[in-house]
């Protein structure tokens, strides 16, 4: 039953922050990011949140800062969004499977033209 509950909270603090991060924060620094899953521990007191930002790793580690710096104000509209008792402590990491995904694509489709034969 608990993990039914903790799966239901990370999908709404996931569904919760994407807004917040796209409407609310200014920072400059946030680059092209998506919140692409939500760990939280089984007493709901610490979330972490995996993303995965577009761009080379200056913009990863910008993206990083701007939001750690923001991670108060996300938590305490988090907070007034999500009724919560405690609000879980964020933590943020980078999430670099979907990087890894286009790497594998971008193999394979150079593999299958490597295949082609030679037209002249």
């Amino acid at each position: 039953m608990a993990k039914v509950r903790t799966g239901r909270a990370g999908e709404q603090i996931k569904k919760e922050l994407s807004m917040l991060i796209q409407t609310e924060l200014k920072d400059p620094r946030i680059g092209f990011l998506t919140v692409t899953g939500v760990e939280v521990t089984s007493d709901l007191s610490l979330a972490k949140v995996y993303l995965s930002v577009l761009g080379d790793d200056e913009a990863r580690d910008n993206s990083l800062k701007a939001l750690e710096k923001a991670n108060g104000f996300l938590r305490t509209e988090l907070g007034k969004r999500i009724r919560f008792r405690h609000t879980p402590e964020l933590v943020f990491k980078l999430d670099s499977s979907i990087a890894y995904g286009s790497n594998i694509e971008r193999l394979l489709s150079e593999i299958k033209d490597g295949d082609k034969p030679d037209e002249q």
